[in-house]
């Protein structure tokens, strides 16, 4: 087979990074398209080393935008969790973080026009059917990247990224406690199953005997707790009317734990 080129924006977008591609480069087949976005990553393979993956869930995530026929929107963008270790790329979550720089790849490809000093853009997510509006700092109509504002996560400061977003509730189930109820026990823990932008499944650190001020070191190396959410989180995405999510990344599992800090 001859080798392709086909063109991509690298964005560090919220606390992940990934490639963008317009939907016009790619082939309109999904399998092949699957394929070439694999093998962009370096997938299947623990490290990625033969593709553009950081070989973590945070950088290797992908975006496919396009313009939108919507009404109301001015881009539509899939986003696909691309498997590190599998020749998989689950289409059914959306994504935040990548949402944060679909503005940005849009100007940058010509889809939409930058305006003085800050330009609004309308964005779809196929993913979910959810809206949001964008804003971007863009002063003498150029993209601004350089900036004083800083999040959890990111070394660093950037410009700010301002998202808008609408209509939340129930993206993926059509409401916003698919189980029916504000809390429930599974495996002998207290959860709430809650669809608000994406499924998650919401449960106490103590419960978990954690502190939830563990690092992300100390977690992984727990496989007792880590089989134990991923039990939580199974059962969860069948009572929320997900079916089987061992190979999705949806519903997510967060993990609450009071303020040391000061704050609620």
């Amino acid at each position: 087979m001859n080798q392709l080129a086909i063109p991509c924006l690298l964005f560090r977008s919220g606390t992940s990074r990934g490639p963008f591609f317009l939907s016009g480069d790619l082939p309109d087949d999904h399998t092949t398209r699957d394929k070439i976005i694999l093998a962009t990553m370096g997938s299947p393979d623990e490290r990625q080393i033969d593709g553009i993956g950081g070989a973590t869930t945070l950088t290797s995530k992908v975006v496919i935008f396009s313009p939108s026929h919507h009404d109301w929107a001015d881009i539509d963008f899939l986003f696909g969790q691309v498997s590190i270790n599998q020749n998989l790329i689950d289409w059914s979550p959306s994504c935040g973080n990548m949402t944060a720089a679909v503005a940005h790849a849009a100007i940058k490809r010509g889809l939409v026009s930058a305006l003085d000093p800050i330009t609004k853009v309308k964005i779809r997510n196929l993913n979910t059917n959810s809206l949001v509006e964008t804003v971007v700092q863009t002063p003498q109509s150029e993209i601004m990247y350089d900036g004083n504002t800083s999040i959890d996560g990111v070394p660093g400061a950037a410009a700010p990224v301002v998202m808008n977003f609408m209509e939340v509730v129930g993206s993926k189930t059509g409401q916003l406690l698919p189980t029916g109820h504000c809390r429930e026990e599974i495996e002998g823990i207290e959860v709430t199953c809650m669809d608000a932008a994406i499924p998650m499944v919401i449960t106490r650190a103590q419960d978990l005997g954690k502190t939830g001020y563990e690092t992300k070191a100390e977690l992984d190396a727990d496989k007792h707790f880590l089989a134990k959410i991923e039990t939580i989180r199974r059962i969860a995405g069948e009572r929320m009317g997900l079916g089987d999510v061992t190979n999705r990344v949806i519903p997510k599992l967060s993990i609450i734990a009071p303020p040391r800090q000061g704050g609620t």
